[in-house]
């Protein structure tokens, strides 16, 4: 199975209300409406420099063959096995879970957590009515299994009482919006984790902003210095056209992982792959200035 996301900061914490249905104001969807950057030239600039730089990456090949084969390519509603049958392991509600499982953790930690998971339990049903010390001991190679345990099975939980079983393939119908406002309901679920799920599992054109993006998107000055996480997911989801979030996410996500200069974590910690003195962004971000 292919290895799954790093996700350094931990979403899983105290429920926040759902979210309202009145409308989000100007201000919440397009924190800088004055800020121009980036243009769709320096988006297919960025995605064709790092393509040839580090060609796609590989732990992401799964995911963009899914949206190759279009919305209707869907797991059937009536099979919940996470037992990992072909037919059931891109299933919405594992990959969610599979998302809550990825943070904080390192991505072989995590790919050992739900392989545990799905091996020890034939049914996310199982997983429910499981005592949560034991679902604790399958997933303790991931990190934080308590937090991620209690957050697992308040979703598991929360979905039974609110449709009677344990489906998320529904979601595959609703708009962005409402695929927002639904994930955002489940305690534990934060903006990251519902983008992650909006693009790899529903293949929707939505642009998540984890450390790496977030630092290189400042790198590049895409956003403007004082931006934080949240006002830079607004900003990029505004700015990017979405025929090139999937590939653009992955690909700057990938790049942040081996480039010291670009993730702003300096020279300290070693990395796998070093391309700093090459680095195919600096001269993006020299123009910038």
């Amino acid at each position: 199975m292919t290895k799954l996301r790093k996700r350094k900061k931990s979403e899983c914490r105290l429920p926040s209300p759902c979210p309202s249905s009145k409308k989000a104001s100007s201000n919440d969807s397009e924190p800088f409406p004055d800020f121009p950057r980036p243009t769709l030239e320096e988006c297919r600039a960025v995605r064709d420099d790092l393509l040839a730089f580090h060609g796609f990456p590989k732990e992401f090949i799964m995911y963009r063959k899914q949206r190759s084969l279009g919305p209707d390519n869907n797991i059937g509603d009536e099979d919940n096995d996470i037992s990992g049958n072909e037919c059931c392991k891109e299933s919405v509600l594992d990959g969610l879970i599979s998302t809550i499982l990825s943070q904080n953790t390192t991505e072989t930690n995590s790919h050992k957590a739900f392989t545990s998971l799905k091996s020890s339990f034939p049914t996310w049903e199982s997983v429910l009515a499981a005592d949560a010390k034991l679902v604790e001991d399958t997933i303790r190679c991931g990190g934080l299994a308590p937090t991620k345990t209690s957050c697992i099975k308040g979703i598991l939980s929360s979905l039974f009482q609110k449709k009677g079983n344990l489906c998320l393939e529904y979601l595959r119908e609703l708009s962005i919006e409402d695929i927002k406002r639904e994930l955002s309901c489940f305690r534990g679920i934060g903006p990251k984790t519902v983008a992650c799920v909006l693009m790899f599992h529903l293949q929707r054109d939505d642009f998540p902003v984890d450390t790496h993006i977030f630092q290189i998107a400042k790198t590049l000055h895409w956003v403007p210095a004082a931006s934080d996480v949240k006002k830079t997911y607004l900003h990029l989801n505004q700015r990017i056209p979405d025929e090139l979030k999937f590939d653009l996410n992955c690909l700057i996500y990938a790049h942040g992982k081996v480039c010291r200069e670009c993730s702003g974590k300096g020279s300290n910690k070693p990395k796998k792959e070093h391309c700093d003195k090459l680095c195919p962004l600096l001269r993006q971000s020299s123009n910038a200035i």
